[in-house]
């Protein structure tokens, strides 16, 4: 079966473009107000497990028969040999098979990118800037910071429009939420209702510590030692547990 990239049945005109693109981010405009935790779904990854277990078969499958025949890809590493000192540890269905992972990669990467493209066509990118003035979540204008595209969920949604620090926050916290970290289950929840933050977290835990930072406001420091004592009373863990937690999950940069 050949590929062939799925194309919408529906021809918009420019108008009604903008309006259902309005209308959708007026949607996560509330939704990041009642239940911001939906600004950032991830289906389980083992849920496509026999999905990639299948591609990870063919692509080993067809490296191995590209490495054993005489084509483009054997005439290419023939013509760009390893220094002999490695040579002799990278055999050549193992070099195709990384050629084979880098193709599928681009092909990923320009397939996916062409999911945005669906509905909106070539010039999605540049409607979505268009109407994504400010962050959703922050109401911070691209004049006060610097605005990226989101995918609240990678189910061929458009991409909404987020303050990199809420963009990169809330991705840094999927990333820990998906392991079924239980530690992030019981202090999440905290951080979220208090309004806190990771790095106040690890201030909290330093200055609880005995250590000091004068670079921080007293209500900064306060508020800090607060957050830290509800964590360690929920979770269990004291002080420097709770920091090599927060270091271990590159939570705080």
């Amino acid at each position: 079966m050949n590929y062939i990239r799925p194309k919408s049945t529906h021809s918009l005109s420019p108008e009604e473009k903008r309006v259902l693109l309005k209308e959708y981010f007026d949607f996560y405009q509330k939704i990041s107000i009642e239940t911001p935790e939906l600004l950032n779904i991830k289906l389980p990854r083992n849920v496509f497990d026999s999905l990639l277990d299948e591609i990870g078969g063919l692509i080993l499958e067809k490296s191995n028969s590209f490495a054993s025949s005489d084509n483009e890809i054997s005439h290419f590493l023939k013509n760009n040999p390893l220094p002999e000192h490695l040579s002799q540890y990278l055999p050549l269905e193992y070099r195709v098979y990384c050629l084979a992972l880098n193709a599928l990669k681009q092909w990923v990467s320009a397939e996916q990118a062409a999911t945005d493209r669906y509905i909106f066509g070539g010039t999605a990118r540049q409607q979505y800037k268009g109407l994504g003035t400010h962050c959703l979540m922050s109401g911070k204008s691209t004049s006060e910071c610097k605005i990226e595209l989101h995918h609240p969920l990678r189910d061929g949604r458009p991409p909404i429009p987020l303050a990199k620090n809420v963009h990169d926050e809330i991705e840094k916290q999927s990333a820990v939420i998906e392991v079924d970290d239980q530690i992030m289950q019981i202090i999440y929840p905290i951080k979220r209702k208090n309004n806190r933050s990771w790095v106040m977290l690890k201030l909290g835990c330093k200055l609880l510590l005995g250590n000091s930072d004068t670079s921080k406001s007293k209500n900064v420091q306060d508020s800090s030692k607060t957050f830290a004592r509800q964590a360690s009373k929920a979770s269990g863990l004291n002080y420097e547990e709770l920091l090599k937690w927060i270091n271990n999950n590159g939570l705080v940069e």
